[in-house]
């Protein structure tokens, strides 16, 4: 018999949570069962840390033995197979660095969990990562080292034509993952995060089922990003721009916004999804300049309105979002002309400018983009 597993601060209910059954297989010992497959692999009780017992076991406790299951995995099918469909919580203490679809892996996590069930996991952030392979090369090779294993990790698997290698030679072992991309993969697959903490030199979290997933099948993963935004008449358009966010950065807007809200702009304050070149090409535009192309397709005028996201859309009042969405966005908005501070500020400034874009439409965006190429020209104005 394996050794029974404690937990802490309950030993009464404890004393067999972690036995060995159909779906759990985390036990002191060597014994596997038949019906799980042979990917799944054990983990010893002494292998994990009093932290990492104590981070798990808060949130097991409460919940029904049966309808919990533990793995060690990165096969989806392990999921699938040894997991009863509306578990209550699903444990795995392989790394989300390590799955071959990080997607299709939380997709199968989130069907097999009832609504509110707990996904609980960890992953290696980048920065973690960068210290830990850069602390045995020398200091006068660091820069170079890192820069090659940036280009491999970071650009090859974001290139189709050179991913398909990248995870024959990898096999999906120990990607580069910035927690910003980990969170955004957790909320596209119908997830929201209730409690993150470093242990062990890994980030845990508890992540919450609280929708079905997207599906998305074209995600913002590339350089070159298109977004979604609302347009004239309320219709959805997409938007191209330099990417300058990581990776599926676009499903934490609202979790971003709830955490930080707004800073002076209108902008989210402490916007961890921003990269650093990012906010580099952000600062001088570059970011920007793909829009042209939704100005050559009429999605958008050089002068009007900035092109917002659904969300950013709801923060509006009823009655700025019906003038709005009766005209189209611009490429410079009037921001620029009258560099608003607040949120309120700029619902003014756009209501502003919209009431006389509708007398005088001609004439309104020639004194806007007059008054704008001043402000960026002579005044020194940015991008934020």
């Amino acid at each position: 018999m394996p050794t029974p597993f404690y937990l802490s601060g309950n030993p009464t209910i404890a004393k067999d949570y972690f036995r060995l059954q159909e779906s759990i297989f985390l036990k002191e010992g060597r014994i596997k069962k038949k019906a799980l497959t042979p990917q799944i692999e054990t983990v010893s009780i002494a292998e994990l840390s009093n932290d990492l017992r104590d981070f798990i076991s808060k949130y097991l406790i409460p919940l029904t033995l049966n309808r919990t299951h533990l793995f060690n995995t990165r096969n989806t099918a392990d999921i699938k197979n040894n997991s009863h469909e509306m578990g209550e919580a699903i444990v795995n203490f392989k790394q989300l660095n390590d799955y071959r679809n990080i997607n299709k892996f939380l997709e199968a996590v989130n069907e097999s969990l009832a609504p509110g069930g707990l996904f609980i996991n960890s992953m290696e952030t980048h920065k973690v990562r960068k210290d830990r392979i850069l602390q045995n090369v020398p200091s006068a090779f660091q820069s170079l080292y890192y820069t090659l294993d940036f280009l491999y990790h970071r650009i090859i698997p974001k290139l189709k034509f050179v991913r398909s290698f990248y995870f024959k030679q990898t096999k999906g072992y120990g990607r580069v993952l910035t927690r910003a991309e980990a969170i955004g993969r957790l909320y596209a697959c119908g997830f929201e995060i209730i409690e993150e903490k470093n242990i062990d030199g890994r980030l845990h979290f508890v992540a919450k089922k609280t929708k079905k997933p997207s599906y998305d099948t074209n995600p913002t993963y590339g350089p070159l990003i298109y977004l979604r935004r609302v347009g004239k008449g309320g219709k959805i358009i997409k938007v191209a721009k330099v990417r300058t966010m990581h990776p599926y950065a676009e499903y934490l807007q609202q979790y971003v916004f709830n955490k930080n809200n707004l800073k002076e702009g209108g902008k989210i304050k402490d916007d961890f999804r921003i990269s650093r070149i990012g906010r580099v090409f952000r600062k001088y535009w570059i970011d920007e300049l793909p829009m042209l192309i939704n100005v050559l397709k009429r999605d958008l005028k050089l002068v009007g309105v900035r092109p917002i996201s659904a969300h950013y859309f709801s923060l509006y009042p009823e009655s700025l979002q019906r003038k709005r969405t009766q005209f189209k966005p611009g490429l410079l908005p009037p921001f620029y002309a009258d560099m608003p501070k607040t949120l309120d500020d700029i619902i003014q400034s756009e209501m502003t400018y919209l009431n006389s874009y509708e007398k005088q439409p001609l004439l309104t965006d020639a004194k806007y983009l007059l008054k704008i190429i001043k402000n960026i020209v002579f005044g020194g104005k940015r991008s934020a």
